[in-house]
């Protein structure tokens, strides 16, 4: 399978089974998009007829140049070795990441929160040590032969249980070498506790620190406020910046979410990225069709226009002390991801789980409070192997939607979670959320090329 498209003033063309890119004048352009449906003969006349003004040998040595890199397996790839191994591929027993919901509750009250101000649907809950320290055993207990390991901290607010954060990565660390293991803890949060203690923490033992902000100080303070309805932009911006410039270069996340309502969220991120922060990710709210703060169909063609202008954006800032990477165009086109990855997606479920304040199991953390998915818990660990079973045996060549579709092996089949929210099932799609993972895979290739 193939997939041609124009942007920028670009041809661009991408074989899916190969990952092959190719950056191709009009008629390389127009002769691979006939290529397969024409004969040699019936094809070179037809492009003779398109383009008068080229020679019939230039025409010829075009169709050679197709023909070659067919057979070099670089267009037209077949992908019958991928539908071959999605047969077998199956999930590891082993378990690599945790979500750790220390915190279900938060000092925040967002309008668009998923997490319904951190309680998940269910009740203000802070985790004990005793808890976390028992998902940390289970954690490096079923890793199996897997080395370095993932543990997020994650609320609701995790500042607000920080005694225990600070406990357990202790205690990680306590047990890490003995079992050859490697712990990389990160932390989301708001930001609105954060203090010089603090800091120093987390820029010492965090891989990363993923900082949320929604970008301009109108659009921030419209979602993100206090319960007694204050903004929250003032406060934390300051912080955030305190806290990169102190990170020495370590990784770091400025985390936003856009929504119906700043559907010109490329302001937000230009913003974001004036303020001095060069790690940046903004997502669309996600929810069932007609949510009030989610994008829907119609609002494609104009979020479409605002991923284009962010990549020109980002072309006329790089090698300037402006420049910024956006997270969804951080792409490696060369290696990445595997080929299991590629086929079988996220591994929520099976390699990650998340984990709520009492302990309980959950694909992760966008299905907890869910009864169909409460996995087990850190004692006992998965006993539901129906929904294990499930989850694990999905991948891109059994979700109907993702069969024919040319960006498979770049998303894995999507957000699990996602689907089930939208479609009421996990082999479903969220096709607003495809469609702009499309988009943004075109803006990152095309960034490639420029």
């Amino acid at each position: 399978m193939i997939h041609q498209y124009k942007l920028a003033g670009r041809n661009i063309v991408v074989d899916t089974s190969s990952g092959a890119i190719h950056q191709v004048d009009n008629l390389v352009f127009d002769a691979i998009a006939r290529y397969e449906a024409k004969s040699s003969d019936g094809l070179a006349t037809e492009l003779a007829a398109s383009y008068p003004e080229v020679a019939e040998t230039e025409i010829v040595a075009v169709m050679e140049a197709i023909a070659g890199l067919q057979t070099a397996g670089q267009l037209f790839a077949p992908d019958a070795p991928y539908r071959a191994l999605a047969g077998t591929a199956k999930r590891s027993g082993e378990v690599k990441a945790l979500c750790l919901h220390v915190a279900h509750t938060c000092n925040l009250a967002c309008d668009y929160c998923f997490a319904r101000e951190g309680q998940y649907h269910g009740d203000r809950a802070l985790m004990s040590f005793e808890v976390g320290k028992q998902a940390l055993d289970f954690l490096l207990e079923n890793s199996g032969d897997r080395r370095n390991l993932e543990v997020d901290f994650f609320g609701g607010e995790p500042l607000l249980n920080w005694a225990v954060v600070k406990a357990l990565v202790a205690y990680g660390r306590s047990r890490e070498a003995a079992l050859n293991k490697r712990c990389r803890f990160t932390l989301t949060t708001n930001g609105m506790l954060l203090q010089e203690e603090m800091m120093e923490f987390l820029n010492r033992e965090m891989e990363t620190v993923v900082l949320s902000l929604d970008g301009r100080k109108e659009v921030h303070d419209r979602l993100r406020r206090t319960p007694a309805g204050a903004g929250s932009y003032d406060t934390v911006v300051p912080k955030f910046q305190e806290l990169v410039r102190r990170r020495g270069g370590k990784g770091y996340y400025i985390r936003g979410t856009y929504t119906r309502r700043n559907l010109d969220f490329v302001e937000d991120i230009l913003h974001m990225a004036d303020l001095g922060f060069t790690e940046l990710s903004l997502e669309p709210a996600v929810g069932p069709p007609g949510d009030l703060y989610a994008p829907g169909e119609a609002d494609l063609p104009v979020i479409f226009a605002q991923y284009e202008r962010l990549a020109a954006e980002m072309k006329a800032r790089q090698g300037t002390d402006k420049a910024f990477r956006f997270y969804h165009y951080t792409i490696d086109l060369d290696r990445g991801p595997c080929v299991h990855k590629r086929l079988l997606g996220c591994g929520s479920g099976t390699e990650y789980l998340a984990v709520t304040p009492w302990g309980e199991l959950f694909p992760c953390h966008q299905f907890v409070g869910e009864d169909a998915y409460s996995m087990g818990d850190v004692w006992q660990g998965v006993t539901n192997m129906a929904a294990r079973d499930e989850l694990a045996g999905l991948s891109v060549y059994n979700r109907p939607d993702c069969d024919d579709c040319w960006a498979r092996l770049y998303c894995g089949g999507g957000c699990s979670a996602n689907a089930r929210h939208v479609s009421g099932s996990v082999r479903g799609v969220d096709p607003v959320g495809c469609a702009m993972f499309k988009k943004r895979l075109e803006c990152a290739i095309l960034l490639r090329a420029l």
